[in-house]
């Protein structure tokens, strides 16, 4: 596993002006545990520091899961499924977030995290995959958003290193990238300097207090305790023992690679591309200094994290399909991360079936494009005892009322009641 990235001594002046907040004695109760450093985790902690509430975050390894293995495509579009349009409504919206959210994180972190409005072209390997494209795009059009189908000649013309016999491709301009590991590191920052306290330790146990979760035991045998956890570990969320059976829906690990290459003289691409190769997804998503992320493999392993020597061959074989130079480019990196896949494949975000634990995981493929919405989400949730109208089918309810929406709105809401800091916890 990669080492943790550790923020800088410096802090910077906050993101926005919150008015006066508490930062808490040291040894204090917190408001709110966060447990899991990762982009969801720390994104959650970061904006319920600027909605003034005090924050400790636990994790032994801070970015060193999935938020390290990522690629950091910020692709609704390109990631479209059919079936899925709730879940597209949930993306296009943190998607349209990520503007402001990283104004914000750049000026309380005081570093760039290499945000790229660089678009995304999906290619054709051959005529059945531009027929495809076609229904996608005629799909997407159907839904009001922007998509171009390009020829062949048009393809090489926005990308002359791609292979020649590609057969075109689809035009996402609104799906765009972004550095995932200096997000988290951002993240991390602006966290130190609002005052979140950090604690590298790894959560162990639930602690409870009748039916309510009230804290959280430690390896080392600390107890921490506070109104609300907030359970972020990604795939590893159900790893902590002492939860009743059935509070937390299954959350199971879906193994990736991903392949960093560095390239010299002038780059290969200049937008994400990626493209299906004999039944094979593959994308590169090009880096400003001149690196390639190139992914990603996806394997039903357990937590088995050993890196494969058949998947780095495929993803090899696949990008060069695509894009025949990165042959010359050096090997790197080869990274293993973990998607949290929930049972079906869309993130759980607001109350557990039990008071005091909220949900901030399951977001699978799409964990990095989905921080914004997310910590919006349940720092709201935290704050004024109500999720936003876009997190609201995504509640963790719906595994409960099965074919029964219409009740998900109400139980959201009555255990948001119960999950929210009461003025007597918090001040």
């Amino acid at each position: 596993m990669p080492a943790a990235i550790m923020p800088p001594g410096a802090a910077v002046a906050p993101a926005r002006a919150a008015g006066a907040r508490d930062r808490g004695a040291p040894g204090s109760r917190p408001d709110v545990i966060v447990a899991g450093a990762g982009v969801i985790g720390l994104g959650v902690a970061w904006r319920a520091r600027l909605r003034g509430l005090t924050v400790t975050v636990v994790d032994p390894a801070p970015g060193s899961g999935a938020s390290w293995t990522a690629a950091g495509m910020l692709a609704p579009l390109s990631e479209l499924r059919y079936g899925e349009q709730p879940l597209l409504a949930l993306n296009m919206a943190s998607a349209q977030r990520y503007p402001t959210f990283v104004a914000e994180l750049e000026r309380s972190s005081g570093t760039e995290v290499g945000y790229l409005r660089c678009g995304t072209l999906v290619a054709a390997w051959d005529s059945a995959d531009m027929a495809g494209l076609r229904d996608i795009h005629g799909f997407a059009r159907s839904l009001g958003l922007r998509t171009e189908l390009l020829t062949r000649r048009e393809l090489r013309a926005r990308v002359p290193a791609s292979a020649s016999g590609l057969a075109g491709a689809l035009s996402a301009p609104d799906d765009h990238q972004i550095d995932n590991r200096l997000l988290h590191g951002a993240l991390l920052r602006a966290c130190v300097a609002e005052g979140v306290t950090l604690l590298p330790a790894a959560a162990r146990r639930w602690l409870l207090r009748g039916d309510r979760v009230v804290g959280l035991g430690l390896a080392d045998g600390t107890e921490l305790t506070a109104p609300v956890v907030v359970l972020a570990c990604g795939a590893w969320s159900g790893q902590i023992d002492g939860l009743p059976p059935g509070v937390l829906p299954a959350v199971r690990p879906v193994k990736g690679q991903t392949l960093r290459l560095r390239t010299v003289g002038p780059p290969l691409l200049t937008c994400v591309l990626r493209g299906t190769v004999r039944g094979h997804p593959v994308y590169l998503v090009p880096r400003a200094d001149g690196r390639i992320v190139v992914g990603a493999s996806s394997e039903e392993a357990g937590f088995d994290l050993r890196p494969r020597a058949g998947a780095v061959y495929e993803l090899l074989r696949d990008a060069q399909a695509l894009v025949p130079g990165v042959g010359e480019a050096e090997l790197e990196e080869v990274s293993t991360g973990l998607r949290p896949a929930s049972p079906d494949n869309a993130p759980l975000i607001g109350p557990s079936r039990i008071p005091g634990l909220l949900l901030a995981v399951g977001h699978y493929r799409n964990g990095v494009l989905l921080t914004p919405v997310t910590a919006d989400a349940i720092a709201g949730l935290l704050a004024d005892g109500a999720l936003p109208d876009e997190a609201a089918a995504f509640t963790p309810a719906r595994f409960d009322h099965a074919g029964n929406r219409a009740t998900e709105g109400r139980v959201a809401d009555d255990q948001a009641v119960e999950n929210r800091p009461t003025r007597e916890d918090v001040r």
